[in-house]
């Protein structure tokens, strides 16, 4: 039998690794659930918001409870953490050799260098400039604004702890950079080149999420990442509607 304070710490650890990279609440507790069946605790409870994961191994006994500060979009690493779940759960790992791997995949560096994300979110916005029925004159245009626009993103929310002013100044920088290039005579159509350039910073994994978490009963998580998709979407909203009123 697995110590329960071992147990505890590695269902902790992978719930933590699995809603901080962009996993359902509703699957991050089953998870957790089946990796204490796996070592014979079929009473565990556990509790998960956007912001802190519970965990118990049997009612009535002291809970652990883990802070979730920084949320990210990884699902590379739900796939790895889900791997290690899958490999517990046929007996192939031990906790103190799981615990191990969970660590590897926390501190690992992302699969995608930043030049990467740039390059990837640059060409994003031109390609969606199009999908969203834009001429091709639009393409270099919404790939500036939309690579500048990320650009921002990435460096301002190194500099604001609230990460909504860092998505209200990028897209401020694509609402400008588009108007302004349209000013030039650059491109034919500004309202398409806007929408292309700000798909990037829209928040479509979260607002996915947070439907799926209600139609789970999820009701906690569902709101909380509902209204943080608003709040998201209410500052890339802002921003743009700033540079229509100046332009």
């Amino acid at each position: 039998m697995e110590r329960t304070e071992d147990l505890i710490e590695l269902c902790l650890l992978m719930g933590k690794i699995m809603q901080q990279n962009g996993a359902e609440t509703y699957r991050v507790e089953d998870t957790m659930t089946r990796i204490a069946q796996s070592f014979g605790r079929d009473e565990s409870q556990s509790y998960v918001t956007p912001t802190g994961i519970m965990f118990t191994i049997t009612p009535g006994a002291h809970a652990k409870l883990v802070r979730v500060s920084a949320r990210e979009t990884n699902l590379e690493k739900v796939n790895l953490a889900n791997n290690v779940s899958r490999k517990i759960a046929s007996g192939e790992m031990s906790t103190h050799v799981a615990y191990k791997e969970l660590r590897k995949i926390e501190t690992s560096p992302t699969d995608y260098s930043m030049r990467m994300q740039i390059i990837s979110a640059t060409l994003a916005s031109g390609f969606f400039t199009i999908m969203f029925q834009g001429s091709w004159y639009d393409f270099l245009p919404a790939c500036l604004a939309g690579g500048l626009g990320f650009i921002a993103l990435i460096n301002f929310i190194r500099l604001f702890e609230i990460k909504f002013v860092a998505e209200f100044v990028a897209s401020l920088l694509i609402g400008f950079t588009a108007f302004s290039l349209f000013s030039f005579g650059i491109g034919k159509e500004v309202d398409k080149i806007v929408v292309g350039s700000i798909m990037p910073l829209v928040p479509g994994l979260l607002i996915t999420n947070a439907v799926r978490d209600l139609m789970a009963g999820h009701l906690i998580s569902g709101l909380a990442k509902g209204a943080e998709a608003f709040l998201t979407a209410f500052a890339i909203g802002a921003g743009i509607a700033v540079m229509f009123a100046l332009f």
